[in-house]
Parts: C-alpha cells; structure tokens; sequence
C-alpha cells in the first residue's frame, strides 16, 4: 500500500505540472467571409489584423479568414483597399464566425472628354466671339493686386492697349470710342479711373466676359469695332457667403447670400482705394507752397 500510494502522489504531481501546459496552449478561433456591404461580392486578400496579440491574416481567394489566438479581449481590425476600415472589439472565450461587410469610401468622379473641331473658329456662326470666366482672369498675374477686365482683354489677338495710363483700347483697328461696353446691358461711357490706372470693374462682383471682334449681333446697335458684355454675379440662392482682399492700392469685399433660398438672393460689392490717402501728404505739401507764393 505504501507503495501504491507514491505511485498516485507521482501521477498528481505530473498531472498538476501539465494543466498549465493544456490552458497556455489552447488557441480560439476566430473566422468569417470579408464581403462588399453593397454588392455582397467578396474580397479577396482583405487583411484581418489583431492588435493586442500583432497578428494578423489575409482573406483567401474566397474571401475567407481564420486565426487562432489565445482566450481573451482583443481588439480586431479589417482593412482592405477603398473601403473604410472596421474596427471591433470581440472577447474571444470560445470559437466565434464574424463577416466583415465593408463599405467602400472612394468616390470617383466622372470622366467627361469633350472636343471641338479643329475649324471652328472659321466656320463658327459666331465668329470673333470670346467669353471668359472670371476664374480664369483671376489666374493670370496683376499689377498691385487689381484685377482688370478690360487690362485682360487686351492680351487677346486683335486687341491693343491704347497706351499706358489710357483706358481704351483699339479692336482690329478700330478706335476706342467705336467699342460698345456693357455691363448687364447697361452702357458704360468711362471706361477707367484715375486715366486707367484703377479698373471700373469689381472682379469680385463679375461672373464673365464677352468680347465680340466683328460681326456683331444687331441686338447691340451700331458700333464699329466691338462689343464687351460684361454679366455681373447673380448671388448665392444657396447660403450666405463673403469675398474679399487687401491690395497694395485698394481693397474690396463682397457679400452675398439668399433673401428665400432657392428664390431670390442679393449681392453688395464695394472697393476702396488708398488714393488719396497716399497723395495726401502731398497735396498738403503743394497747399503750403502755393500760399507761400501767394504771401510773396
């Protein structure tokens, strides 16, 4: 008996010295398919991280995974290209299936190719008719900051300044005075302030150009050379908005927003040069002179 009894101490012993061996080596499974939540497609070669243990497995040919980690809390990540990744914390105590459906978070914009024949400005009904945004008027480089249409237009073929500190401008050998310029179907006689130094034009408040070289349609009367339609922004039916800038020489702001959304809206435009600010000193400099001469 004495003998018999060493023999069970001896099997305790060896059986209390291998549970802990079974518990630390027993692994949970955690499996599932990796689908498209719209389509129901699966997703081949998703990856199925796991955090807390830095594993991790890629989705098969079938869009299935598996993996096999130790009994616990962990946190599992699923990720795959274009889609937004899913992040879930699963206590994994026995063997557990989870599909991962997987949004997609590209949106990709259509492709739209146009084209124009190579002759149609010969054989356009509207020849000599150029319209410009005034986004794109904004892109070319300006004096000081000041924007100028009219300065714009006379980078165009056809066109040629009429000189420096000179508002007007010659279209195709015409004169400055044969150019119809219109601002919302409104004559504008002045072209330019202070001798074209400031343009009469708020860039801000402008939604484009038209220049008509020849050939003018005859809602536009009879001027000779050309016609400048000049269309003024309409105002934001949508929401309220603000547009400004400080310039060297002048600085402008534009509000605009609806009265009742998407029925009536207003826009207000203002600028404001430092001119007179900068000549002022000057202009009290020649006011003391000429008393001066007249004290003389």
């Amino acid at each position: 008996m004495p003998g018999f009894k060493k023999i069970i101490m001896k099997v305790l012993f060896v059986l209390v010295l291998l549970i802990p061996v079974t518990i630390f080596a027993q692994k949970i499974s955690l499996s599932g398919y990796m689908r498209d939540a719209e389509t129901g497609e699966t997703l081949i070669n998703g990856v199925v991280y796991i955090r807390e243990a830095d594993q991790g497995v890629n989705s098969n040919t079938y869009g299935f995974y598996s993996v096999s980690v130790p009994p616990g809390s962990y946190t599992v990540i699923f990720s795959y290209v274009g889609y937004a990744p899913i992040e879930k914390k699963i206590d994994l105590l026995t063997n557990q299936v989870f599909n991962a459906d997987m949004h997609s978070s590209t949106l990709m914009k259509e492709v739209e190719v146009t084209s124009g024949r190579k002759d149609e400005n010969v054989k356009n009904t509207e020849m000599g008719t150029v319209t410009l945004s005034i986004e794109r008027i904004k892109l070319l480089p300006v004096l000081f900051g000041e924007v100028d249409i009219l300065k714009t237009l006379q980078l165009l073929p056809g066109v040629q300044s009429a000189g420096d500190g000179n508002a007007g401008f010659y279209v195709r050998g015409g004169g400055p005075d044969q150019n119809l310029v219109l601002l919302d179907d409104a004559v504008v006689y002045n072209t330019g302030h202070l001798f074209g130094f400031f343009s009469i034009f708020n860039s801000d408040a402008v939604k484009d150009v038209t220049l008509i070289k020849g050939g003018a349609p005859a809602n536009y009367g009879g001027r000779l050379s050309s016609v400048v339609d000049v269309s003024m922004k309409d105002g934001n039916m949508k929401e309220y908005h603000a547009e400004g800038g400080i310039g060297l020489i002048a600085s402008r702001l534009l509000l605009e927003g609806p009265i009742k959304k998407n029925k009536g809206s207003f826009m207000v435009a203002g600028r404001r040069t430092y001119i007179d600010v900068l000549a002022k000193p000057f202009f009290q400099q020649a006011q003391k002179f000429r008393l001066l001469l007249l004290r003389r």
